[in-house]
């Protein structure tokens, strides 16, 4: 199977760190997380990501995901103001597109910021979708879009989090379950689940309103537009996103 991970910046991260990478086509790192294990992939990365946070040597077989890699991918999809602007998901459509996986798996991607502990496995991060964003309303439904576009191209999406809480929609997966068993008939157990939870109905009706809407920018600097942007009718779309899983 093509599985790709992607690799957060949460302390729960960590634990990638000592997973073999056999299960595994592709490691994909966020922002800091290539720090995590020095195998990855790919590291993706927005613009503004401060230069002294950047690897100094990358080794052969590995590349740099930046805005010009993926803002195209975003569009495919509908583009960022659809999407969510946080890398969480730019990341993770960023994989979808290029990637063409036939599993999702995502690790310390839970955008879970507890108080009085670190947020991130580096210490005290900028908790950045939690900032005050229009395209930001819900991660919960923006968890939902992500899933429902994979299904189109056959992915399933699921969560190796050790948490108990996650703004990722996704099926739970322990590392001792996903490591320990045969991952094929895992997914293809999980696949039947979420194939009966997601309305390829109403995933139909909220697309067609996102195309009367027409948010797509395909610079992906939306903050350049915000006066084109409604934010309740972004908020009436996350509703609808919402009420696709059933």
């Amino acid at each position: 199977m093509n599985i790709v991970l992607i690799i957060g910046s949460s302390p729960d991260a960590l634990r990638a760190k000592e997973w073999p990478k056999t299960p595994f086509s592709s490691l994909v790192a966020m922002n800091n997380a290539w720090n995590i294990r020095d195998d990855w992939d790919y590291l993706v990365y927005p613009e503004d990501f401060a230069e002294e946070r950047r690897p100094v040597t990358i080794k052969p077989g590995q590349r740099i995901v930046e805005y010009t890699d993926y803002v195209p991918a975003q569009n495919v999809y509908g583009g960022v103001v659809y999407i969510g602007g946080t890398m969480a998901f730019t990341t993770a459509h960023w994989a979808l597109h290029q990637l063409k996986p036939d599993v999702l798996a995502f690790v310390g991607c839970d955008m879970v910021y507890p108080t009085n502990t670190a947020t991130h496995f580096y210490g005290q991060g900028t908790a950045d979708p939690l900032r005050d964003d229009i395209t930001l309303q819900s991660l919960e439904a923006k968890s939902i879009r992500l899933q429902a576009h994979a299904l189109e191209q056959n992915c399933y999406c699921i969560n190796l989090s050790s948490l108990s809480e996650s703004r990722l929609v996704y099926p739970v997966i322990s590392e001792k379950q996903f490591f320990s068993g045969d991952q094929a008939k895992l997914i293809a157990v999980l696949a039947q689940q979420v194939d009966k939870c997601y309305s390829t109905r109403k995933m139909a009706q909220v697309k067609a309103r996102e195309e009367v809407l027409n948010y797509k920018i395909d610079s992906g600097d939306y903050w350049r537009y915000l006066d084109r942007l409604d934010a309740k009718k972004l908020h009436e779309l996350d509703q609808q996103w919402l009420s696709v899983l059933g």
